[in-house]
């Protein structure tokens, strides 16, 4: 047809390019903007985080980061750490009698006999007085030990808590630089310390204490284990000089 164009020579129809238009910024007072402090919401409401955080339960005293009464971190590590028995109560306190017994004595006696303990030994103080851990049974043969050192008739200060009876237990010991697991170390001089009991030689976690304790040799005790007899005799004759000591302080009263 004249005046008209060939098929071939009309231009091609452009593509069609769709161009998204930009977001519009999310309000931060709108409940879906991360910042919002109720968080982002779904479906169900507002989500909530499920990390570690939020999987620890505050009043677990089995949660090493959440807050627990002080006896039970204490008594836990007693009975689970070194299979000590406790009584129940507060302050906590130890049964004496069946893994230790306990000789009470002054402090200034009781760094005397030191020499005759072994290094693993465990020795409380509490104030002016010292406990040194003895085998279980040797609370019963310390009258018998006395009498035969001729000390039997003397007041000496010399307590020995055997089977029944119970002891203040001492914090477990801090971890500080230089000192094992479990060590602590304890004071110089025969000083007393104020408050309540502490580990002047503290037991050690998954160690046997048993074979360190003093006993009666002539009863089969473990080879290299204190001997009690001469424990009991370096105790005593120190426990003697306190109480002299300390009579000649005190000043004479005239009639």
């Amino acid at each position: 047809m004249v005046g008209s164009v060939p098929p071939a020579a009309r231009p091609a129809a452009a593509a069609i390019t769709t161009v998204p238009l930009p977001r519009r910024p999310l309000d931060p007072d709108d409940p879906a903007h991360p910042a919002h402090p109720a968080g982002p919401t779904g479906p169900d409401g507002p989500a909530r985080s499920t990390g570690p955080a939020d999987s620890a339960d505050p009043a677990d005293p089995a949660d090493p980061h959440g807050p627990a009464d002080p006896d039970d971190r204490i008594r836990g590590w007693y009975e689970n750490e070194l299979g000590w028995a406790t009584v129940p109560g507060s302050p906590v306190r130890l049964s004496v009698g069946a893994r230790f017994d306990v000789l009470d004595v002054p402090a200034e006696a009781g760094f005397a006999g030191l020499r005759h303990l072994a290094p693993g030994s465990p020795v409380a103080v509490r104030g002016d007085r010292m406990r040194l851990l003895v085998a279980a049974g040797g609370a019963e043969e310390v009258p018998e030990i006395l009498q035969w050192l001729e000390w039997g008739a003397l007041p000496l200060g010399l307590t020995a808590i055997g089977a029944g009876g119970t002891v203040e237990a001492p914090p477990p010991p801090a971890r500080l630089p230089g000192h094992g697991p479990g060590r602590a170390p304890g004071p110089r001089s025969p000083g007393p310390v104020q408050g309540a009991a502490v580990w002047l030689r503290p037991p050690v976690a998954g160690c046997e204490v048993e074979a360190s304790l003093p006993t009666v040799s002539a009863w089969g005790a473990t080879e290299g284990a204190p001997d009690l007899v001469r424990l009991v005799d370096t105790l005593a004759t120190h426990c003697h000089r306190v109480r002299l000591r300390r009579a000649c302080a005190q000043p004479l009263a005239f009639s």
